[in-house]
């Protein structure tokens, strides 16, 4: 397979939407850790904390499908420049928050600018990366994400006890807002415009797609329900680790801000190696069998299984070193799933990629909403820190079954003629 310099289109494309994916979750997750500060200041039970933490997703989860619509419709460009102004100003605004209201409501601002980001970049990948690389540029921009979660405690405590957790929000949100103009000024929709593309790029990249017609949403949406079921049983997982890890090692074990911090980073830190390890894999894989049931349904499959497998000492003892063991482990195991499912989206609908991981990506939207709020019920409730981590066990077990339901060899549109080859039948 053609490799090519950093500096070639492809790669500075790539690198673009790897620092858009580090700097969304950078401006999602500093509330996390900012929590120790505004909820104090503004004296918040765990629960108003979890409403705070799962606010930004309900417009997040209403504008899946419409921002993927939006992106296949007018373009990634566009879509993200309005977007990256949108959730910078979000967070800028959670800066001046006085009071739950106000957090609240910039929360919800922050979820309508990031809600058509990943269907937007998607859509974009769909013609700027070749078929064979899809798990790869999936799993290294999902990667950059997890390093703004790695990064995200550490360095918003360092802010805090510097300025205070209101300067983390600012700061933040000037980075969005370079982004922005970096974007406007370097990004083409088409890679055959962008003045740096050479023959060789263009010759393994998709072929150009005229723009689609009127997306055929119902059917659409019937294709990709299994797939959106088993990346919600995934974002549960993730939603639990990115809003209460932070605060997890804080309360549960009673450190100081700074050292939980630093245990929250080494948990996202094993996040980044399986999202970039989760990619390479999926490729390979398929290069070697190029049977998709396999690349994508069976190893999504068993990283689920060791992610259930893993967090189950979780719930039998309470040791610091086993706690990080189990959380950095579970959230590897989880993360190698990233590559492969944002995959199939493209290996399903290319043509509506944008629409189609919009879809998918509401299964995680959803979790979104409930993981925190519930999580953070059941640590008023019951006092237990490790109690929440038994649904994402229960949920992951689910998404072991389901994953074989998702069939990404069948294109959405395509029926299969008489004489074609059957794929293997791997699954339930």
């Amino acid at each position: 397979m053609k490799r090519y310099r950093i500096t070639s289109a492809t790669s500075i494309v790539l690198v673009m939407l790897c620092v858009m994916y580090f700097i969304t979750y950078l401006d999602r997750v500093n509330v996390s850790t900012a929590a120790a500060g505004f909820g104090k200041e503004f004296h918040l039970s765990h629960t108003q904390v979890g409403l705070v933490f799962s606010a930004f997703a309900y417009p997040y989860l209403l504008f899946q499908i419409i921002g993927g619509w939006i992106s296949d419709r007018f373009g990634a460009k566009r879509t993200l420049i309005f977007c990256g102004a949108l959730w910078a100003l979000a967070t800028l605004l959670t800066g001046f928050a006085g009071g739950l209201m106000s957090l609240l409501a910039a929360r919800l601002l922050l979820g309508f600018g990031e809600g058509a980001t990943f269907p937007a970049s998607t859509a974009a990948m769909s013609r700027w990366v070749a078929k064979e690389r899809r798990g790869f540029a999936q799993g290294i921009t999902h990667a950059a994400s997890r390093i703004g979660n790695a990064v995200a405690p550490s360095a918003i405590v360092l802010v805090m006890a510097t300025y205070g957790w209101r300067q983390s929000f600012y700061i933040c949100g000037a980075i969005s807002l370079v982004w922005v103009v970096v974007w406007w000024l370097t990004f083409t929709e088409h890679p055959k415009d962008h003045p740096r593309i050479t023959p060789a790029e263009l010759e393994i990249l998709p072929p150009p797609k005229p723009k689609p017609a009127a997306v055929p949403f119902k059917a659409l949406f019937k294709r990709m329900l299994p797939v959106t079921i088993v990346y919600f049983c995934y974002g549960w997982t993730l939603w639990l680790f990115l809003s209460w890890i932070p605060q997890y090692f804080l309360h549960s074990y009673s450190l100081d801000l700074t050292k939980s911090a630093l245990f929250a980073s080494a948990v996202f830190f094993a996040g980044v190696l399986g999202d970039t390890l989760g990619g390479i894999v999926t490729d390979r894989i398929f290069e070697r069998t190029r049977n998709l049931r396999r690349a994508r349904s069976l190893m999504v499959s068993i990283c689920m299984l060791f992610t259930l497998l893993v967090l189950i000492p979780l719930l039998f003892t309470h040791d610091i070193y086993v706690s990080l063991a189990c959380l950095a482990g579970g959230f590897f195991f989880s993360e190698m799933t990233i590559g492969p499912m944002w995959a199939i989206p493209m290996d399903i609908a290319p043509e509506y990629s944008g629409t189609a991981s919009g879809m998918m990506n509401t299964g995680s939207a959803l979790a979104a909403i409930i993981s925190p709020v519930l999580s953070g019920y059941v640590i008023d409730r019951f006092g237990s820190w490790e109690l929440p981590f038994a649904g994402s066990m229960l949920l992951m077990a689910i998404g072991v079954v389901l994953a074989f339901r998702m069939q990404p060899d069948s294109k959405f549109g395509i029926v299969p003629t008489p004489n074609a080859q059957p794929a293997p039948h791997l699954g339930v």
